[in-house]
């Protein structure tokens, strides 16, 4: 079955623009994704964001003095389509010799072209580097599963059947990992991730999380479907009373790319890691 993406520029030579070109933004529906999950975008079980964040922004003022900064994108998690990572590149590179009169301009631009693609509001946030340095780096919450001793033979697509639990313990913890490695599924390329699972529910086994997160090593999907993959499957095993689960991704091409899907309302931090 075709991917989705197979007609985006992704994983296809493409020449570079310098020039504002907001056509190279390429829309991926992910009604495909969903209903492949058993997921109706109608009733989604999580809410959500998706943050990315981009190190490789800059337009020129008026005066033709290039400006730098670093741009947040907020786009929700049930917006109709999700944004292809390689056009959104494409679309940021054509800011590059193109004029502004401001921020607040080029800001606005951003919202309107992003939020058409998407299909839903898209929330932009503009920061200078002096601003980002002083934030520092962040660190994940909670417990480090990653020194755990277990074994692990498989890795070509997620196994759900690793994951247990002792149903007669509640529990309300905060897991992370920062083993979670993916595979794009146009050029296979790897994708290397943090992983935070927050819940109260039944007790996890740690190890087992561990070794299931291990199993997506070569499985070849796109960030955003892995985690809600790995919050559906933590949400039929634990049957929680809440859950949270939200992946930080390392950097490709000047982007970074952070799904999170939760049961409740949230209005999460966007603090990178050592490794983004």
């Amino acid at each position: 079955m075709q991917h989705p993406a197979e007609h985006s520029p992704l994983g296809k030579s493409s020449q570079y623009i310098a020039e504002y070109s907001p056509e190279l933004l390429f829309p991926i529906s992910r009604t495909t994704k969903w209903a492949e999950l058993g997921l109706d975008g109608a009733s989604l079980p999580y809410q959500g964001v998706d943050y990315w964040n981009c190190y490789e922004l800059s337009w020129l003022l008026p005066s033709g003095k290039p400006v730098v900064a670093i741009g947040e994108f907020a786009i929700p998690a049930d917006s109709p389509n999700i944004i292809e990572s390689k056009s959104f590149k494409l679309y940021l590179n054509s800011l590059n010799q193109s004029a502004f009169a401001g921020w607040d301009e080029l800001q606005a631009t951003l919202v309107r072209d992003l939020s058409a693609v998407a299909g839903k509001p898209v929330a932009v946030r503009l920061r200078s580097l002096a601003e980002v340095s002083e934030e520092g780096v962040a660190t994940l919450p909670g417990q480090c599963i990653d020194e755990l001793d277990i074994s692990v033979s498989q890795y070509d697509h997620p196994q759900p059947e690793l994951l247990r639990c002792d149903a007669g313990r509640v529990l309300e913890e905060s897991l992370h990992s920062h083993l979670l490695k993916s595979n794009c599924p146009v050029t296979g390329q790897p994708d290397w991730g943090s992983l935070v699972v927050e819940y109260r529910g039944a007790a996890l086994d740690h190890a087992s999380l561990l070794a299931y997160l291990v199993s997506f090593r070569q499985h070849a999907d796109f960030h955003e479907q892995c985690v809600e993959r790995i919050f559906l499957d933590l949400q039929r095993l634990l049957q929680p009373q809440s859950l949270t689960v939200y992946a930080r991704y390392v950097r490709r091409g000047g982007l970074d790319i952070n799904p999170y899907r939760s049961t409740e309302a949230l209005k999460p931090e966007n603090g990178r890691l050592a490794r983004q």
